[in-house]
């Protein structure tokens, strides 16, 4: 039987917590008593940087049960890297990612592990539909990734980070060494055999979104400029219609200075450049200033996070981070 292990990023989640961690030792003993998976599997708990009682309550449910790990990062972070702080450590053939606000349907963990024990190496959790979602968000979701696929970045359409990786897949994600981490986009990456398990996404359980609009948008742009050169393209490309209009103005500005006598002296040759250029040139600075930026954070190679306590302890070995210098 193949030992599971489920990783929770939490943030604030105190209200949530308790109950997800009664629902997930629920299912895992279900599980093991059918002989799916085995008596060893845990689930790993992730604290995100939280400013309510999260630590404390899992702190609660490590000396509850002994399946409960806990990783407390040292500072809030982000979803994305608290996510892969939980599958660089997480143990066991397989690796199931899930959020702790009970959206995610927990039955589609049982099909997952029937995927893997098929042979796959990625299984994704799919939307059904966005029922749960409001009218704007449905929208914008879906659209962004269509988006996402015009641009050559390769994702799985309505695909969020609920997954499985077989311990392959996770020693593969471990050699990826980006700052700017967008897990929806890299893990197709791997190149591993994967499948599809569709599932219908609830309403929250209790507490608030931790992606609002401005984290919404601030992920979505991390997407595109992450792994998206099209945007570097599209400045090429609008500078070159640019200088199809400009010159079209100035063929206009000098016909109507030799065939007419209402040209204004001076004003075709200082107003066309400056505005046509210079907006073009502003536009061209700021997306290219955008890649700039991410290579300074790239060269800088700072750990992506850092741990300050894990429950249990192991044997007090030392601490690891993400991701270690470049030698």
């Amino acid at each position: 039987m193949m030992m599971l292990s489920i990783v929770v990023p939490c943030y604030n989640e105190e209200e949530v917590l308790p109950e997800m961690a009664k629902r997930l030792f629920s299912f895992l003993d279900d599980l093991a008593h059918r002989q799916i998976i085995s008596n060893a599997s845990r689930v790993y708990f992730v604290d995100d940087g939280s400013h309510d009682r999260t630590w404390s309550l899992i702190e609660q449910q490590a000396a509850m049960d002994s399946r409960a790990y806990g990783i407390k990062l040292s500072r809030n972070r982000g979803h994305q890297n608290a996510l892969l702080a939980g599958l660089l450590h997480a143990e066991g053939d397989a690796v199931i990612s899930v959020d702790a606000d009970l959206q995610d349907d927990l039955n589609a963990i049982e099909q997952m592990v029937d995927e893997f024990n098929a042979g796959r190496d990625i299984v994704y959790g799919v939307r059904k539909r966005r029922d749960t979602d409001t009218r704007f968000k449905r929208i914008t979701a879906e659209g962004y990734y269509r988006m996402l696929a015009l641009m050559g970045v390769e994702v799985v359409f309505n695909h969020a980070d609920y997954r499985l990786l077989s311990r392959r897949a996770i020693e593969a994600l471990r050699q990826f060494r980006e700052v700017n981490l967008f897990l929806r986009a890299v893990i197709p990456l791997l190149g591993f055999s994967a499948s599809i398990v569709s599932y219908e996404r609830k309403e929250r359980f209790a507490g608030e979104s931790k992606y609002p609009l401005k984290k919404m948008l601030s992920l979505a742009w991390q997407g595109v400029t992450s792994f998206s050169a099209v945007p570097l393209r599209m400045i090429t490309i609008s500078g070159f219609m640019i200088f199809l209009g400009s010159l079209s103005i100035t063929l206009w500005a000098v016909g109507v200075r030799l065939f007419s006598d209402q040209a204004v002296p001076g004003w075709a040759s200082t107003v066309v450049p400056i505005y046509l250029m210079g907006g073009i040139q502003l536009l061209g600075i700021g997306v290219i200033g955008e890649y700039l930026a991410k290579t300074y954070m790239e060269t800088k190679a700072r750990p992506l996070f850092i741990i300050e306590q894990q429950i249990p302890c192991r044997n007090n070995e030392p601490m690891k981070d993400a991701h270690p210098p470049h030698s």
